[in-house]
């Protein structure tokens, strides 16, 4: 069966954001997505813990790394 892709699941790079990357070191580029990843975690740790007033850190770290293994589930 061939692969019909989502398109309401697929994100495009603007062209001019490609070219910026495209100028970019390899090690410029995993700066950029380790800084992207380090935002998500933290944003979704405080939005966690928000919902979650009488949870422990431990137990909101383990519900952020749940949510982040099974993002697409």
């Amino acid at each position: 069966m061939p692969f019909t892709p989502d398109w309401r699941r697929i994100e495009v790079v603007d062209e001019e954001i490609a070219e910026i990357l495209r100028k970019k070191t390899p090690a410029e580029r995993l700066a950029i997505a380790a800084e992207i990843w380090r935002s998500v975690r933290s944003s979704l740790l405080r939005f966690v813990a928000a919902q979650h007033l009488d949870w422990t850190l431990e137990q909101v770290e383990l519900e952020v790394a749940q949510r982040i293994l099974h993002w697409n589930d």
